[in-house]
């Protein structure tokens, strides 16, 4: 058996780092965690719609996935893994919290002049508080399609729902939210 030097846990393939996580290599984890973390912490962001939220949701669901690492089969991707790993903790945060009020809504238009930005202010502040009032699996299934990009399968994954079932929520929610942002189109 040939041996030779050991790649850094950095350089190691995804499939090698999630083995030797669920051996309890915490570093291989950590470097899983590190190169997922951008794209969960956005979906954390955009499910909330609170920074501090979601740093919070995210910490929590990234010490989920440490302790449950070992039951990861490989049957998804280990990023559709952790998307739901991340999605059921926000969900779970979202049905013990109040809602936000739309004062802590981060204004992140960049204005034109002072007529457009007004605008684009409203118009923004009408969409996130929509997107609040929204049933958190509607939010979270037009999130991932329409924010993230992933397909109606991989989100029926994520979700635990049907395809079909997707399909509907995202429905719902584009209608609703068309609704709400018809007088600024």
């Amino acid at each position: 058996m040939p041996t030779g030097p050991v790649p850094p846990r950095a350089e190691l393939d995804e499939a090698t780092l999630v083995v030797r996580a669920q051996e309890g290599d915490a570093r291989a984890f950590e470097v899983l965690a590190r190169r997922h973390q951008p794209a969960l912490y956005r979906l954390a962001v955009r499910v909330m719609g609170d920074r501090a939220e979601a740093e919070d949701a995210l910490q929590e669901a990234l010490l989920d996935a440490w302790r449950r690492i070992g039951r990861f089969r490989g049957e998804s991707a280990f990023s559709t893994w952790m998307y739901r790993v991340v999605t059921n903790r926000c969900l779970d945060m979202l049905r013990r919290r109040p809602p936000l009020p739309v004062d802590r809504v981060a204004d992140s238009a960049a204005p034109d002049s002072p007529e457009r930005s007004a605008e684009v202010d409203a118009g923004m502040v009408a969409l996130r508080r929509e997107l609040r009032s929204l049933r958190a699996e509607l939010r979270v299934c037009w999130v991932l399609r329409e924010l993230e990009g992933l397909s109606y399968a991989e989100i029926a994954q994520i979700t635990g729902a049907s395809e079909d079932a997707v399909r509907g929520r995202i429905h719902r929610a584009r209608v609703r939210l068309s609704e709400v942002m018809r007088p600024w189109r």
